[in-house]
């Protein structure tokens, strides 16, 4: 019965896996890639010149504070969200459709809607000057970070949502009553009930946020084009430019192993919790 799911493992995960770490060991430029297996073998020199020479840190710096604002922004409007539409009333159906709605449409027609939004004369420049709010360029210098940053939150919030309120959904019924009767007011539930009881999906969704969020390679590639200002290149944009558009692949294959190394931390710690909560319970 395993092996089905043993075999796409290999082939989908494994292999591409390994391929990738050697490729990153290669000399593997657009002069070698036709004969990729005979290139020169380089080692670790692709790593150093990765840390020492390109803007590996910068990018690094970039998705980190992308991924940890767009995600502590996105928590509080996604649990609101759940709890609002918790409780049985009157379109919940519809008013939990429409919130799915920015989780549903693909990256590349969110970025493109957003970008035609937000070009010099877009409705948002529009928007902020009839607030008497100067308008400055959106898709690029200081502000492009935050372009990405607000766009990715619009994105992304319905995920939060979703996981918080599959954990509403444990919570009994019964015990909202028996708050209720026995005069416990709404803010000290979610003190006591509902924050407690989603505490779990919540971390999950937070962590799974975080990684998504570095790991996004199609918001800002289409949102903001090539070249890109230096402010929106996260590790898989680096990852591209060193790729597709330098064409060194050795080098953008080492990018792309040391980024799965950093994006295994969190998952590593947040496994390494779930380990140390099973056991107390235990």
């Amino acid at each position: 019965m395993l092996i089905p799911g043993g075999v796409l493992l290999v082939v989908i995960i494994l292999i591409p896996l390994i391929l990738g770490i050697w490729m990153s060991l290669l000399d593997l430029s657009q002069y070698t890639i036709r004969q990729w297996l005979a290139a020169p073998f380089v080692a670790l020199e692709n790593y150093v010149v990765v840390i020492t020479q390109t803007q590996f840190f910068q990018s690094l710096g970039v998705s980190i504070g992308f991924a940890v604002i767009a995600t502590v922004c996105s928590v509080p409007i996604g649990v609101a969200a759940a709890i609002v539409t918790h409780n049985s009333f009157r379109g919940r159906a519809a008013i939990r459709s429409l919130f799915l709605v920015p989780y549903v449409i693909p990256s590349f027609v969110v970025a493109t809607i957003w970008r035609t939004i937000m070009q010099p004369g877009g409705v948002w420049t529009g928007l902020l000057a009839s607030f008497g709010m100067k308008s400055n360029l959106w898709l690029n210098g200081p502000n492009a970070f935050w372009t990405l940053v607000i766009v990715e939150i619009w994105a992304s919030w319905p995920f939060i949502y979703l996981l918080t309120l599959a954990g509403l959904q444990t919570i009994e019924h019964q015990v909202f009553e028996a708050a209720a009767i026995d005069g416990v007011t709404w803010g000290r539930q979610l003190r006591s009930i509902v924050f407690p009881n989603i505490g779990g999906p919540l971390a999950l969704a937070c962590v799974v946020s975080v990684l998504n969020h570095i790991n996004n390679f199609t918001l800002p590639y289409v949102l903001f084009g090539i070249p890109a200002p230096d402010n929106v290149q996260t590790l898989p944009f680096l990852t591209y430019i060193q790729s597709f558009t330098v064409f060194r692949f050795g080098l953008g294959a080492a990018t792309a192993v040391l980024s799965l190394v950093l994006l295994a931390i969190p998952l590593i710690v947040y496994l390494r919790m779930v380990r140390l909560d099973v056991g107390r319970e235990a």
